[in-house]
């Protein structure tokens, strides 16, 4: 008898022992999920409040003051022209390797990559009026002939905006005539345009009083940029469309 009730006594204790340990594993499984149920919730709490706080700054800022992307204007000029005015941004032709680089309007009108620029004097021809790029021409000032040059000067119509810029060599074979016919399109820098010396020019035909669009840097051993050359000339501005 007392055999049969030590079997049971020791079943009873094994039932006890697994209900016990069965106990724990529920307790710890149920304040794990509690654990996570709080975690998550506080990411939730954080994720909502960001999202309501970005609402408020984005509507608290004015707009525009968000964004970090540069403002592009026209031939990447540093500001807009006014209405009325036509942008550009021209540069000169680098040694005898770059040739130069002419934008008006947002748009190529000469440059080595377009390959309509050569080494001279390069000229582009713009209607005063509307804008638009009448002719684009070059003229080798070192092994060339001026009278090219004069008759294209003398043909040019009134109201003509005149682009000029210099690769290389440009003054070599320019005469008196040449260089009188450009000083009367507003040049103030063309009767000291010398060997090799860089120049870049905006003026008009039939303007009455000299150009404000104009940059002139002579050739000198002693400032040259370049061995035999002196550095690139850049210029930007707003043109005044011809009205009359």
């Amino acid at each position: 008898m007392r055999c049969r009730l030590s079997a049971v006594c020791k079943i009873f204790w094994r039932v006890a022992k697994m209900i016990r340990a069965n106990g724990i594993i529920k307790l710890t499984v149920l304040v794990i999920a509690f654990l996570l149920a709080v975690f998550l919730a506080f990411q939730l709490f954080e994720i909502n409040m960001d999202f309501k706080l970005a609402n408020v700054i984005s509507r608290s800022v004015p707009a525009g003051v968000l964004s970090t992307k540069p403002v592009r204007h026209k031939c990447g000029l540093s500001k807009a022209c006014s209405a009325g005015h036509f942008a550009f941004k021209m540069a000169s032709g680098a040694a005898s390797v770059v040739g130069p680089r002419i934008c008006l309007e947002d748009k190529v009108v000469m440059s080595g990559v377009k390959n309509n620029v050569g080494r001279g004097i390069n000229i582009a021809l713009v209607n005063g009026r509307t804008g638009e790029v009448v002719k684009t021409e070059y003229f080798d000032m070192w092994a060339g002939d001026v009278a090219p040059l004069i008759k294209f000067l003398n043909e040019i119509e009134d109201g003509t905006v005149v682009m000029m810029a210099s690769f290389d060599d440009s003054a070599t074979k320019l005469n008196d005539e040449a260089r009188k016919l450009i000083a009367d399109l507003g040049s103030s820098a063309i009767n000291n345009l010398g060997f090799r010396d860089n120049w870049i020019f905006v003026g008009g035909k039939g303007i009455k009083t000299k150009s404000p669009f104009e940059q002139h840097i002579k050739n000198s051993a002693e400032t040259n940029k370049f061995e035999g050359w002196p550095e690139v000339l850049e210029m930007e501005g707003c043109i005044p469309q011809r009205q009359d």
